[in-house]
């Protein structure tokens, strides 16, 4: 379970929210909305740890998100790629794992590979791929994922309809086996499981 109680982010000399809650639980899904600049990035950033709120507190599984358990039980996927331009897409995934402290063999990276269309690209340098093919690198960690809290910042950028679909289906999949998922998104799109909250900021 994932709480949000009372959250005021300042940034500069500007309050881009206050007072902002929610609660997770397992299953559920909670879309982040709102214009550039309404403050979408700034709350995943302190839901994942990265940026203390000027007032309240998250907590996981009822405890502060400060925690070890926290940190082990997340999956957090921003809005740039984090990939490396000179490796390739097969060895961007197994050291993105070994960072994640995770065991992901090179068969189960090629599959996740093949499962986001990278079939027959996973030994060319990145920087030869497309923006899409990027971002679908980035997004392959997801196939194999186990953790159970996702963030992610915008993950359909730069994906086509098929690859929105297939992406949709991992969210879903994730849901269904008792997971949760923050998203910020500029296009709603439909998940098939789990139930979908929504989040405005204004």
């Amino acid at each position: 379970m994932l709480e949000a109680d009372n959250l005021e982010c300042v940034r500069g000399e500007r309050r881009l929210f206050a007072g902002l809650g929610f609660r997770l639980e397992a299953g559920e899904l909670l879309y982040l909305q709102g214009k550039n600049g309404a403050g979408k990035t700034s709350l995943l950033r302190m839901i994942i740890g990265l940026l203390p709120p000027e007032a309240g507190e998250i907590r996981w599984k009822g405890q502060s998100i400060k925690s070890d358990d926290f940190r082990a039980d997340l999956c957090y996927l921003g809005h740039l790629n984090a990939i490396k331009e000179e490796l390739t897409p097969l060895e961007n995934l197994l050291a993105a794992a070994r960072l994640a402290d995770e065991e992901l063999s090179e068969d189960d990276a090629i599959d996740a590979l093949e499962q986001v269309g990278l079939a027959g690209r996973e030994d060319l340098a990145c920087k030869y791929l497309s923006q899409g093919q990027k971002r679908r690198v980035a997004l392959a960690r997801l196939v194999k994922e186990k953790r159970p809290l996702w963030v992610l910042d915008e993950p359909f950028v730069a994906l086509d309809v098929a690859a929105v679909e297939w992406l949709a289906g991992i969210i879903s999949g994730h849901l269904q086996r008792g997971g949760l998922a923050v998203m910020t998104t500029h296009q709603l799109v439909d998940i098939p499981a789990g139930t979908v909250r929504e989040l405005r900021l204004s």
